[in-house]
C-alpha cells in the first residue's frame, strides 16, 4: 500500500491551520505544519512533501516568496503548490498586488473560505499529477 501523501500547510492562522489539518486528516494525508514562509521553506526541504498549500498573506516571508523560492529550488521545484488565500478580500490591506498572485507559477489557487469538500477534490487532483 502506498504511503500516506505528505502535505505541507503554510498560514499563520492558527485556527484555519487546525481546521484545514482536520479536513486533510480526514483522508489517508499527512499533514506538516509551518506557520510562516521560512518555516515552510525549512520544512519542504526536510520533510519533501507531495503537495504544499500556502498562505499568502504571513509575517516572515509572505506567500509570493516562499513560492518563488520553492519554484527555485531544483529540488522542490516539482511539488505542487496550492495557494490558498483571503487575498482577494484583503487586496487594500496588503501591499500585495493580485497581479503579483497571478503570474505566480504555482499549480492552483482558491480564496479563502474553502468549504472542506473543494479544498479536499483541489488536493486530490494536484496529487495525481
Amino acid at each position: 500500500m502506498k504511503d500516506k501523501a505528505k502535505i505541507l500547510l503554510v498560514d499563520d492562522d492558527q485556527d484555519f491551520v487546525e481546521a484545514t489539518k482536520l479536513v486533510l486528516e480526514s483522508k489517508p494525508y499527512e499533514v506538516i505544519v509551518a506557520y510562516n514562509g521560512d518555516e515552510g521553506l525549512a520544512k519542504a526541504r526536510r520533510d519533501r512533501p507531495d503537495l504544499i498549500i500556502l498562505d499568502i498573506i504571513m509575517p516572515v516571508k509572505d506567500g509570493f516568496n516562499a513560492a518563488e523560492e520553492l519554484k527555485k529550488d531544483s529540488e522542490l521545484s516539482k511539488i505542487p503548490v496550492l495557494m490558498l488565500t483571503s487575498f482577494s478580500q484583503r487586496v487594500g490591506e496588503t501591499s500585495l498586488s493580485v497581479s503579483q498572485g497571478l503570474t505566480l507559477d504555482t499549480e492552483d489557487y482558491v480564496d479563502k473560505p474553502v468549504s472542506p469538500e473543494e479544498l479536499l477534490r483541489r488536493v486530490e487532483r494536484l496529487l495525481k499529477r
